[in-house]
């Protein structure tokens, strides 16, 4: 069967999302739509408005527009949304860097998504221009740092302020690099662009779908325009309301939930680069916020950290968990100690806009675990894992596959990939298994098999796996997500070693032990990976085995080593 929105269907959203969002900027003038919770610093909707559109004037003015992609590279500050929502205005796409890629990684999305500018901050700099150089097309590197130290640390009421959080004026290693602020100034026209919402593409993200390496997912201004008007019956954040963002911008997650979604109906946005606790329970106590979208390690620290003890957080009205499975039990402690009816899960990913589910903000008591029902507009089957042509209904547990305007547009150059994603009718198969109550509610019971989520970040086996086999002592690689005790998910690797040539049958016995003392220890497989990967993509375990088991089509049968995972926990 189909199961549908109890909202009505809105129709498609035909805007580009710089109009989508900032549509009614002007109207809200003076209110506070960006704060810096490190400085104070603020950006009013009359200065956002103003600031993206000069921003816009300046980038179209140095060649960027239709057709070209700009890639963003920042943490969380007040100029990643006027950046954001300026490239888009002058036609381009943005695709959005993790602040702690490697150079190597980041190449690989300049290459794979044609990027040929890119906006950074100067303490990433040096990656950004070595990434640069790998990748070859770079054009320009703009950086977001002021030139002036109090402009910089900024007061507050100074509308016009998109400088870098926390950051110090402008360094020596950001000379000859042209700033955020110098494009502002531009005197050129503003560019009016003929943007086709429904084709044209305003966000590049990477994800990994399902499995195997990062891929551009397409989603055009349509997508994630529509998106936000399909959540808002749900979640209907607006004027006065404060939200706290520390969940990063660049992923889509808090692309929509932290910056378009409050924008676009007059909330104030309180910006943090990083999550720390102290911080992070400060700016609420200070700023009164009422809103938070967090992922499950946040949820886990309001729930038993001692230190939440210490500030006033009466002002919270909304905990919403998203990016990671959330423990039903964890969410209810949280719930009790914040004197919340209920933390609220919602559900989506990357190649949906991102969200499909959300537990409505008026509803008091949601069956503990669910996800949510589906968001407006929006349709969803249960197919069973050995027929999918086969369609399951209440209560019964199959695959979640979606159908609905959200619905990417596709992997960038990767049409096999896309078409083993979204089936010739339009449904989406996520790869997850859940199933569904009699009352709509949707509780996902299995995630997608080889995608790890580390703190809710993405973690593709299959590009781990390419990594460990280029170290000359490893013959062979699987990896999985693990549980550690804290319960996080954490990569798991399975290592071949590499099979030392035969020595000569007259060798001493003192030499073949200093052999065996050379082999490959777990602490070289560890480090090595975390010399070329991001952070969260580091290998935390390690266990060598005589052979990875493999499917006649050479296929690692992933499913094999969680089994014995398992078995090995019980036991």
């Amino acid at each position: 069967m189909v199961f549908r929105s109890e909202y009505d269907d809105v129709a498609p959203l035909e805007l580009p999302i710089h109009d989508a969002v900032l549509g009614e900027a002007r109207a809200y003038g003076e209110t506070e739509a960006l704060i810096d919770g490190l400085t104070g610093a603020t950006l009013t909707y009359a200065g956002l408005d103003t600031a993206h559109r000069r921003i816009a004037a300046g980038l179209a003015e140095s060649g960027l527009g239709k057709g070209d992609v700009l890639a963003l590279h920042s943490p969380n500050t007040l100029a990643f949304p006027a950046v954001f929502y300026a490239a888009t205005r002058a036609g381009a796409a943005v695709t959005t860097v993790h602040p702690l890629s490697t150079p190597d990684e980041f190449a690989k999305q300049l290459r794979d998504s044609g990027a040929s500018w890119i906006v950074t901050v100067s303490p990433l700099l040096d990656v950004a221009r070595a990434a640069a150089e790998l990748a070859g097309r770079v054009r320009e590197i703009i950086v977001c740092d002021e030139t002036d130290q109090t402009d910089q640390t900024g007061q507050s009421g100074q509308s016009g302020q998109t400088g870098q959080s926390g950051q110090s004026g402008q360094t020596d290693r950001s000379a000859g690099h042209r700033s955020v602020r110098e494009l502002a100034a531009s005197t050129a026209p503003e560019p009016h662009v003929d943007l086709d919402p429904a084709r044209d593409l305003a966000v590049l993200p990477y994800s990994s779908g399902t499995t195997g390496v990062p891929k551009g997912v397409m989603l055009t201004h349509r997508n994630i325009a529509t998106n936000l008007a399909q959540l808002y019956p749900s979640m209907p954040i607006g004027r006065g309301e404060r939200v706290l963002a520390v969940l990063p911008f660049f992923h889509i997650y808090g692309l929509t939930a932290l910056v378009n979604a409050p924008l676009r109906h007059g909330a104030t946005v309180v910006v943090l680069p990083r999550f720390d606790l102290d911080t992070f329970l400060a700016a609420i106590e200070k700023h009164r916020i009422t809103a938070l979208y967090v992922a499950p390690p946040i949820v886990l620290a309001l729930a038993k950290h001692p230190k939440v003890a210490e500030y006033d957080l009466s002002s919270v009205r909304l905990v919403l968990s998203a990016a990671a499975p959330l423990d039903a039990d964890l969410a209810a402690a949280c719930a009790r100690r914040l004197g919340l009816p209920a933390v609220i899960q919602g559900y989506g990913m990357t190649e949906l806009s991102p969200c499909t589910h959300l537990v409505p903000l008026d509803e008091q008591h949601p069956p503990p675990g669910t996800v949510g029902r589906l968001v407006a507009g929006t349709e969803m089957r249960i197919v069973d894992l050995d027929d999918p042509a086969r369609d399951l209904g209440p209560g019964e547990r199959g695959e979640i596959v979606i159908r609905g305007p959200q619905v990417m547009k596709g992997y960038l150059g990767r049409p096999e990939a896309t078409a083993d994603m979204i089936d010739a009718d339009g449904w989406l198969h996520t790869g997850d298994i859940g199933q569904v109550d009699a009352g709509g509610w949707l509780f996902v019971v299995d995630r997608v098999k080889e995608l790890i989520k580390y703190k809710g970040f993405q973690v593709a086996p299959a590009e781990l796996e390419a990594l460990l086999l280029t170290h000359p002592a490893v013959a062979d690689a699987a990896v999985i997500g693990v549980y550690d005790e804290d319960g996080t998910e954490i990569p798991k690797a399975f290592v071949v070693r590499q099979e030392q040539e035969q020595e000569q049958e007259q060798e001493q016995e003192q030499e073949q032990e200093q052999e065996r003392a050379a082999r490959l220890g777990a602490e070289e497989v560890v480090a090595y990976v975390a010399e070329r990967v991001a952070p969260y993509k580091k290998i935390r375990r390690v266990e060598f085995v005589d052979g990875v088991p493999r499917a006649l089509s050479g296929k690692i049968l992933r499913r094999e080593l969680r089994d014995r995972e398992s078995a090995d926990e019980e036991h």
